[in-house]
């Protein structure tokens, strides 16, 4: 009976693929588009969503698919997991896409599944309906494989190819795919690298792990170079990055390590590695020291690495403006180097522009900026006219005001914040306090919402917070990225250092994956731990017998229902179900 459940799956794989190369005009594609000419793009006459079919010169065609997508009612979670259990069958069992591929696909294409369901009347009739209509209607499969890559609905429609609807067809795309997520690359943020330089795709065989081992040859480690390249995927075209090196030779003479700098870089940034090394050499005929500038960069390396640098030369600039020396402007650097990232370059110009505009001369406003130049940047000045009003009084008398007593702007600060939160004003404690300076510690921006909803949402003090938070750091992954994790996942840091442990030693020593392993699924953290060792357990048993070959991701495992891993993890052995009992009362027992 499996033989022929095989022979039957494979023979309408083979009828699918012949049928939709021939383009039979009896089969209509699920979502209506204008009419095509099809003598030019015979391959598109298939199923071809709606929402992915925008003309970029057509601004009537954008609105169509924003339409579409607006359009498309919001199905069930229920529903959409239905959906999704439906494409991956399609995808691995039909046309024989490889598990891990049609996986991450079926559930990381949300607008694909949902414009698949709006098509679908009845919700009691999803997986029939939808199995019925894949059988007979194959789809364009780049549509969801480039959003789950991460693209943008418009990204995906200037990707597909022309002539070609089946990933299988286009061998070299897949070849370079599989190198990038065999080398580590999460699967979501390989479609940043895609859309940048779409041609290190087109690579030859061996061509793109060849790029990747040089950058390896330089005494990298694979964590770092896969941060380095995600956030400059230019680093894989043509030879090693000579301006990457420089800066690396520099920091590494400085004794920073280069895992230290792949901490401080983020996904969402662009790196100009030119830029740094001029920033550094500026530092350097500036007369900042070797150790001066090891310690500047270690303890504030936002300066360096936010805006690639770019911020020092304004925040020079001004403090040259207002008559102050080098010399000067060098130790409130290196005294106040906060002052070269975030908003305070901005704040400190309008800041001096304030004072300015009621009247300071130049060499008071250079007194003032370098004594108080910490409240000066740390807020943003409202106009003139409305602090004026707001205190009744002419610019002169505030000039003089401030000239008496420059400690006067302290009282002001208040109405020359901009933006500050009256709720967050407001609030009181010592546990407030705590967590939010743990918050700031690991990269939150003080007031922000983002700031005030994390507050909510952590549980505990703020030593106990920097304690779990410790825990991770202490468990091998970098600062910078359990930062993010926290933020992707902030219910982590919610559970107690041992519980956090035990995880840990389950995910490393019991089940063999690297602990790094958690960066692209924080959430393993948040299983209960009977959950995680039954199936992790399951999975090392299946390898123990030689059905499962490779190491799955740890949402593959964990993510999906009771219901499907029983289908994929148990029943593909016919003692697993044995095992899987026998797995269910060890577990219930402890």
């Amino acid at each position: 009976m499996i033989l022929i459940g095989l022979r039957k799956g494979i023979f309408i794989g083979a009828m699918v693929e012949l049928l939709a190369r021939f383009n039979p005009p009896c089969f209509n594609p699920l979502f209506p588009t204008k009419p095509l000419n099809l003598a030019k793009n015979p391959c598109r006459r298939f199923i071809k969503i709606q929402s992915f079919r925008v003309r970029r010169s057509s601004m009537a065609s954008n609105r169509s698919y924003c339409s579409s997508i607006v359009g498309a009612a919001r199905a069930s979670r229920t529903a959409r997991s239905e959906a999704q259990d439906v494409l991956f069958d399609y995808l691995h069992c039909t046309r024989n896409l490889d598990f891990n591929d049609a996986e991450h696909m079926s559930k990381n294409s949300p607008l694909f599944v949902q414009l698949l369901l709006s098509k679908v009347k009845d919700e009691s009739e999803i997986s029939r309906s939808l199995a019925r209509f894949l059988r007979y209607n194959p789809i364009n499969e780049f549509e969801p494989f480039f959003e789950s890559m991460g693209l943008r609905p418009l990204e995906v429609e200037s990707s597909l190819p022309r002539d070609l609807m089946f990933l299988e067809d286009d061998v070299v795309l897949l070849m370079n795919f599989h190198v990038l997520c065999n080398y580590g690359f999460p699967r979501s943020k390989i479609g940043k690298l895609y859309v940048e330089v779409m041609e290190v795709f087109r690579y030859g065989k061996g061509v793109l792990a060849s790029k990747l081992r040089n950058y390896e040859e330089l005494g990298i480690g694979k964590a770092t170079v896969i941060r380095l390249v995600t956030s400059c995927p230019s680093l894989l075209i043509g030879g090693v990055d000579k301006d990457l090196v420089c800066v690396l030779e520099r920091l590494n003479g400085l004794g920073i390590q280069y895992d230290w700098i792949s901490a401080q870089l983020s996904d969402e940034s662009t790196y100009s590695w030119s830029r740094m090394i001029d920033l550094i050499r500026f530092l350097d005929q500036m007369g900042c020291g070797e150790k001066d500038l090891s310690g500047l960069i270690e303890t504030h390396p936002r300066f360096l690495f936010e805006d690639s640098g770019k911020k020092i030369y304004l925040v020079v600039a001004i403090l040259l403006k207002i008559g102050l020396k080098m010399d000067k402007i060098l130790l409130l650097i290196l005294k106040y180097p906060q002052i070269l990232a975030g908003r305070f370059a901005k704040n400190l110009w309008q800041a001096v522009n304030f004072l300015a505009e009621i009247g300071m001369e130049t060499e008071f406003i250079a007194k003032i900026v370098y004594s108080r130049i910490q409240i000066l940047g740390s807020c943003s000045l409202k106009k003139p006219s409305y602090v004026l009003s707001r205190l009744s009084v002419s610019p002169d008398k505030l000039r003089d005001m401030i000239k008496e007593d420059p400690d006067k702007l302290t009282s002001l600060r208040e109405l020359l914040k901009a933006g500050m939160s009256k709720k967050a004003a407001k609030e009181e404690g010592s546990h407030h306090v705590e967590k939010t300076a743990f918050l700031l510690s690991i990269g939150f921006v003080e007031n922000s919402e983002e700031m005030l909803k994390a507050v909510k949402q952590f549980r505990g003090r703020g030593d106990q917070l920097q304690e779990r938070f410790d825990c991770l750091v202490n468990a091998g992954l970098d600062c910078h990225v359990v930062a993010n994790m926290i933020k992707a996942a902030p219910p982590v840091l919610n559970q107690s250092k041992d519980v956090l442990e035990m995880k840990i030693k389950c995910l490393v020593n019991d089940s063999g994956y690297p602990v790094q392993s958690l960066e692209a699924f924080p959430t393993y953290l948040c299983y209960e731990i009977e959950k995680i060792r039954r199936r992790f357990a399951m999975h090392k048993w299946l390898r123990e017998k030689g059905v499962v070959k490779q190491m799955f991701a740890l949402s593959t495992i964990l993510a999906c229902s009771e219901a499907r891993f029983v289908k994929y993890f148990v029943n593909i052995h016919p003692k697993g179900p044995a095992e899987w009992e026998r797995l269910k009362k060890l577990s219930s027992l402890d």
